[in-house]
C-alpha cells in the first residue's frame, strides 16, 4: 500500500512538482484534500522555522503526518536576500512573481557578482518526531528573464550546471536537479527507511 502524507502548501505549482516526483511511491495529500483552509502563518526568520511552523500546524490541527517546505533564493551580492522573504520580496503583503523578478534584476543592475542559490528546507512531522531535509542548487541570476516555463524566479535563475534558466529547462528537467527535487529526494530516502 502506498503511504499517504500531507504536503502543507497552498502553492499549486509546488504541489504538482512534488506529486510528480513522488508518483507511484507516496500519495501526497494537499491542504484542500484534508479540508484545511487556514492561511498558515510563516512568521519565522529562517526557512527551517517557517517549514516547521507549517508542518506543526497541520499535525496539531488535523493529527496527520505532514511535511512542509520553505524555499529561499539567496543572492550573494545582496547579502543573501531575498532569502526568507523570497515569495514576498517586492510586496510584503502579497505574492507578485513578476514584481519580484523586476525588483531583483533592478537590485543587481550594476553588479558583476550574480551568484546565487536556491535553498529548500523540508520539515517533516511524523508521529511525535520532527525531521529537517535540505536541498540546494547553486547558480546565478541572468541579466534578463528567459524562458516561459516554471513559476516564480524560474525565468531569472540559472543553475550553474546547465546555464539555462529553470524556465527554459521545462518541468521534467528542472525536477531532476532543482533544490526542491534534492530536498524531496532526501525526504523520500528517509521515508523509505521507515
Amino acid at each position: 500500500m502506498i503511504q499517504q502524507i500531507v504536503f502543507a502548501t497552498n502553492n499549486a505549482h509546488k504541489l504538482a512538482e512534488v506529486r510528480a516526483m513522488l508518483a507511484g511511491r507516496i500519495e501526497i495529500l494537499s491542504l484542500a484534500d484534508i479540508g484545511c483552509t487556514a492561511d498558515i502563518p510563516e512568521t519565522a526568520d529562517t526557512l527551517e522555522g517557517n517549514a516547521l511552523l507549517k508542518a506543526r500546524y497541520v499535525h496539531e490541527h488535523f493529527a496527520l503526518d505532514c511535511f512542509a517546505d520553505d524555499t529561499g533564493l539567496e543572492v550573494d551580492a545582496l547579502d543573501g536576500a531575498p532569502g526568507v522573504h523570497t515569495a514576498r520580496y517586492a510586496y510584503p503583503d502579497r505574492h507578485d512573481p513578476e514584481a519580484n523578478n523586476r525588483k531583483l534584476l533592478a537590485a543587481l543592475s550594476d553588479c558583476t557578482d550574480r551568484t546565487a542559490r536556491f535553498r529548500t528546507v523540508i520539515a517533516l512531522v511524523l508521529g511525535t518526531a520532527e525531521y529537517l531535509f535540505e536541498g540546494v542548487v547553486e547558480g546565478f541570476i541572468v541579466p534578463e528573464p528567459a524562458g516561459t516555463g516554471g513559476f516564480g524566479y524560474d525565468p531569472v535563475f540559472a543553475p550553474a550546471e546547465t546555464g539555462l534558466t529553470f524556465a527554459q529547462m521545462g518541468v521534467e528537467a528542472k525536477n531532476v536537479i532543482s533544490h526542491r527535487a534534492r530536498a524531496v529526494a532526501e525526504l523520500t530516502a528517509f521515508l523509505s527507511r521507515q
